[in-house]
Formats: structure tokens, C-alpha cells, sequence
């Protein structure tokens, strides 16, 4: 199984707290869709040939900025140079981009699955994160797309935000699952050094929240989700039953996908790689007839290593079976020492000769998971 990332690297205005700061430029956007479309065709080979494409994705900054016709143009050259079996056509939007007819022309364009980057319902909130919508927007994306038809739906919120208490976190969460969407992802609040938080924070103008406060939100994730029937099957994804990413899903589980696009990556199941991040360079790249790609080809030992981070992120955990068939290591011999202090810690369980992480150890999921690590 096999996926095609889109990157759009264009967004309505800097988010604070992203480091993403591609803003939109109309002139730039019909020639950039172009490039992509040489990239696809260009790399149309990229993808093992005895696995379909099965999922597309529309993302980075802002995809609902684009017109119609760019994402028709953007469909048929995929169409044209690469062999389909779709089972999810994903495309990420901002809630003030969607009305009726956005929605109706995603739809005759074969979007069948919408991730809306709310962020937020609190108005403060949205403010403080320079986010276009507010709150009236937000409620009405998610009504107009399921009137819509749209019945796979996933919103975005961020925990973390400094307050001095939980009750904004409280009440995004309740507004959440009263409105239901089926999915929701949710990420804590990183400060990164370029983004205005970042500048804020090194001139002591900006406090980001504690790690206990952080984690103390994210039990309150946990819980609310696993009350309202929404199943956590990796450590930021929230769905019902039917209801899971195939594509992100996918790539936890180390499946191929092609990224095209400025900063666009891309995994060939034993290699990864880049594009270059700067537009003009991108666009100038394959004017020329050169693709803006650079390869960082993996060790067996840094495979096993990803396989070990991104599977414990996941309801599924790291398969001890597969990582010694695949990897020639048994991990609970070569760990052995450590994995027994991790499950007297109840940080792990094993069951079904597969390693998980229970709700305690996904609050350190990343330090477990590297020291987990072959070779460390």
C-alpha cells in the first residue's frame, strides 16, 4: 500500500507558534501547481510498481486556498501517470475557506475526507495564534461539511496553550465531541526558535506552559476521548471505529509514500528523502530539469530504530515477531533489563508477542522509544 503527500506550501497568514512561513503569493501559485505537476510526472516511477496508490493527500500550509482548477490539475496528472486504487482522497483546510460551493467542488473532485485545522473554539485563543477564523467559523465548517456529504471529517486542536487553569482545554474538548466529527488529532504547543512565539520567548515577553501542565491536558485528552467511544490508535489521533486516517495511518506503519512539493519528503521503504524548502528554488530546480531532491539513505540500524519510534506510537506497538524477522534481533532479549523496569514501572505492556505503551508511558512516549534503540 502506497500514498502521494501534496505539499502546499502557501498559508493565509503566520500562525505564532508554527515555523512555517510561506505566505500566500497569487502570482507564485499557478506557476508552482505547474512544478508539481512536472514533479509527479517526473517521479512517476518513484513508487514500488506492485503497489497501488492508495491514499492522496493535500497539505502543508493551506491546500483550501487553492482554486478548483488547480486541484483538478494537480488530480489529472496523478490520474494520468500513476496506477490507482483509492480508498481515501484527504485535503486539509482552514475553517473560514469552506462554504457551500468550496465544499460542493472538493467533492466533484473526488475529496472525500477533510482534516480542518481549528486549533481552538475559544476566541482568545485563535487570537493569540494570529489563526484567520474565529469560533462562528469554526462550528460552521463542520455543519456546512457534513451537509455537505462529507462523512469523514478530522479537526485539529492544540493543548498547551498558558493559562492559568485547564478551562479553555476543558471547554475546547467538550465543544469537540459535541459537535463529533469522528476523528480528531491533537498536538501539544511547541515553541520553535523562528516563530514570533520563539522571538517572544527569547525576549522574555512569552511564558510557554509547564511540562506537568502540558501533561496534566494531555490526560485530559485521553480521558475525554476514551469516554466519548473514540479510540486513541497513535498518541495524537483520536477516531471511532471506520473512522481512522488510512494515509497517516499508513505512514506509522512505514508503508511507501511519495511526497511532492516544495520541503516535501518522501520514504521508499528502505530510503528517505527531501525537497528542497524554498519555492523559487524548487520552481527553478525543475525548470531546468532536475529534480529538487536529495536522498538520506538508512542503516538497517536506523530502520529498526524508526520502526521502534513510530509503531509505539500506535495501538498496533512494535511487533516482536516482525522486528526480529525483519531485523534479525530479538528486542526483549537485547532489552531485557530495560524492558522489565519499564513494565514494573507500568510505562509498558506485552501481550500477543507485541510491546505497547500504556496511558503512563505515552506521556514519555518519545525517551521510551529511544531508549529502546538498537545500538544505544
Amino acid at each position: 500500500m502506497s500514498g502521494i503527500y501534496i505539499h502546499i506550501p502557501f498559508c493565509k497568514q503566520a500562525c505564532h507558534y508554527c515555523d512555517f512561513h510561506f505566505s500566500t503569493n497569487q502570482q507564485l501559485v499557478g506557476p508552482l501547481i505547474e512544478m508539481i505537476g512536472a514533479e509527479l510526472e517526473m517521479r512517476k516511477d518513484f513508487l514500488p510498481k506492485d503497489s497501488p496508490v492508495r491514499t492522496l493527500y493535500f497539505g502543508g500550509g493551506t491546500p483550501s486556498l487553492l482554486e478548483t482548477k488547480h486541484i483538478d490539475y494537480i488530480l489529472n496528472t496523478i490520474y494520468k501517470h500513476y496506477r490507482l486504487d483509492l480508498e481515501e482522497s484527504t485535503l486539509e483546510a482552514n475553517p473560514d475557506d469552506l462554504d457551500r460551493e468550496k465544499l460542493k467542488e472538493l467533492k466533484s473532485l473526488g475529496i472525500d475526507r477533510l482534516s480542518i485545522g481549528i486549533q481552538s473554539f475559544d476566541a482568545r485563543v485563535l487570537k493569540f495564534y494570529n489563526r484567520a477564523h474565529n469560533e462562528k467559523e469554526a462550528l460552521q465548517a463542520i455543519d456546512l461539511a457534513k451537509s455537505g456529504g462529507f462523512e469523514k471529517l478530522s479537526i485539529d486542536l492544540i493543548y498547551g496553550f498558558p493559562y492559568g487553569d485547564h478551562s479553555i482545554w476543558k471547554k475546547d474538548l467538550e465543544q469537540a465531541l459535541t459537535l463529533d466529527p469522528g476523528h480528531i488529532s491533537s498536538y501539544a504547543l511547541t515553541i520553535e526558535p523562528k516563530t514570533a512565539f520563539g522571538n517572544w520567548q527569547k525576549k522574555g515577553k512569552f511564558q510557554e506552559a509547564s511540562e506537568d501542565f502540558q501533561a496534566e491536558q494531555f490526560e485530559m485528552l485521553m480521558e475525554a476521548m476514551e469516554k466519548a467511544g473514540y479510540i486513541q490508535y497513535e498518541i495524537s489521533n483520536f477516531g471511532k471505529e471506520g473512522h481512522f486516517a488510512i494515509h497517516n495511518t499508513n505512514y506509522w506503519k512505514a508503508q511507501p509514500y511519495l511526497g511532492i512539493g516544495p520541503s516535501a519528503h518522501s520514504f521508499d521503504g528502505k530510503e528517505r528523502g527531501f525537497n528542497i524548502s524554498n519555492n523559487v528554488g524548487y520552481m527553478k530546480k525543475l525548470q531546468e530539469g532536475v529534480l529538487p531532491y536529495e536522498v538520506d539513505s538508512l542503516s538497517d540500524v536506523e530502520l529498526a530504530n524508526e520502526y521502534i519510534l513510530t509503531s509505539l506510537r500506535t495501538i498496533w506497538g512494535i511487533s516482536l515477531g516482525y522486528f526480529q524477522s525483519n531485523f534479525g534481533i530479538d528486542l526483549l532479549d537485547q532489552k531485557n533489563g530495560l524492558i522489565k523496569k519499564l513494565r514494573d514501572e507500568d510505562m509498558i505492556s506485552i501481550s500477543s508477542n507485541h510491546l505497547y505503551l500504556t496511558n503512563k508511558g505515552k506521556l514519555l512516549a518519545d525517551s521510551i522509544a529511544a531508549s529502546l534503540f538498537i545500538g544505544e
